[in-house]
């Protein structure tokens, strides 16, 4: 009876072990597979992100080729972008204006936003911005300005120039203006003379016949005053003939 009862006891002994064994084999193929979900998740979250920084990258490639754009300049954007908040912050009263530089129609002013710690570099026409330059640097935003302030010297010298020569017209104009008056006026004397003299001479013609009209008359009456002189002589001699006295 003995014999039975440990061959039963090893069989289920055998099968405990059995059981045991299949337990850990199972537990260890749910952990592989497991890891291999965890794994394989990991992969795909990982996955979507490289064809972003492979974006990124192109873009980054296509602004360092982009003509006019440079990628290492700290403008913070377009020169449209940087007009377009220069405008706003003068605007808003958040800068300060620290140097400007005016020759004819063209100027440069260098800004400060103490906020930012931000110069803006101006070069602008008629009070209309025309290349805006943002950097943190004031060393670089002071030798920008000078090379502003010198662009405009340069871009002013043919204004200034328009500007000497229709002064120097409308001078010239001013004096061409006076000289025609002026020759004008002494026109009108000489004009006025000449009808004067043409008078005078006419007045010293008529007074000259005048004169010569006037002698001979006198000269008939003075022959005439002899005449009648000794008929008068002639006349008292006859009637005093005979008198007592009368010789």
């Amino acid at each position: 009876m003995k014999y039975p009862l440990d061959r039963r006891r090893m069989v289920s002994l055998t099968l405990a072990c059995a059981l045991m064994h299949g337990g850990v084999a199972l537990a260890a193929s749910k952990s592989a597979a497991g890891a291999g979900i965890v794994r394989a998740g990991a992969a795909n979250v990982a996955s979507p992100d490289a064809p972003d920084t492979q974006s990124d990258a192109g873009s980054a490639e296509d602004m360092a080729s982009a003509p006019g754009l440079d990628p290492n300049a700290d403008t913070g954007g377009s020169v449209q972008g940087d007009v377009a908040d220069l405008m706003q912050l003068i605007h808003d009263g958040g800068l300060t204006e620290m140097r400007t530089t005016y020759n004819g129609g063209y100027g440069a002013s260098l800004f400060f936003h103490a906020q930012s710690m931000t110069y803006y570099v101006a070069l602008f026409q008629e009070k209309h911005f025309w290349r805006v330059i943002r950097t943190s640097d004031q060393g670089r935003a002071e030798s920008i300005y000078a090379g502003f302030a010198r662009q405009t010297a340069q871009l002013a010298d043919v204004e200034i120039r328009r500007t000497q020569l229709q002064a120097q017209k409308a001078s010239i104009e001013r004096v061409i203006g006076e000289s025609q008056a002026r020759a004008q006026r002494l026109q009108a004397d000489i004009e006025v003379a000449r009808a004067q003299e043409a008078k005078v001479a006419d007045y010293q013609r008529q007074t000259q016949d005048e004169t010569l009209a006037l002698r001979d008359e006198k000269d008939k009456a003075q022959a005439q005053l002899r005449q009648l002189q000794q008929q008068v002589l002639q006349l008292q001699r006859q009637a005093e003939a005979g008198l007592p006295g009368n010789r």
